[in-house]
């Protein structure tokens, strides 16, 4: 099974298990596994945000953090471009173009495994190199 990087978007003060949730829903539906998970991004703005750092730790992975600046490269590979998403961060989608940020700096290329995923406060979306 091939590396797999989440990236996340969510609203202030998500909490880690609707998070941890989230995320494995995300992977069950797609029949992919949480041990292929190499590590988590988000957005700078989402930095020290407790529930990602919370998710990161209780998994063992990284939180990696993009700024928006750097996350524009990855807008035409967006499966979904949220208004919303772009007047608070400055990115058109924060789940998807952090999970491709993540496995394009690991790998060099990258695609979206599984496009974002949404709860009420939360999205995921998965990369890999590619």
């Amino acid at each position: 099974m091939p590396a797999l990087y989440a990236g996340f978007g969510c609203r202030r003060g998500c909490p880690v298990d609707t998070l941890d949730a989230l995320l494995r829903q995300s992977l069950a539906a797609h029949g992919l596994t949480l041990d292929a998970v190499q590590g988590i991004a988000t957005i700078s703005l989402k930095a020290d945000e407790p529930g990602l750092v919370q998710l990161a730790l209780r998994h063992g992975l990284p939180l990696a953090t993009f700024d928006a600046s750097q996350l524009q490269a990855f807008e035409p590979c967006l499966s979904h471009r949220s208004a919303t998403a772009y007047a608070h961060s400055g990115c058109w989608g924060v789940a998807e173009s952090t999970a491709l940020a993540l496995a394009s700096r690991t790998h060099g290329t990258a695609r979206l495994k599984v496009t974002r995923h949404a709860s009420g406060t939360a999205t995921v979306a998965l990369a890999c190199g590619g």
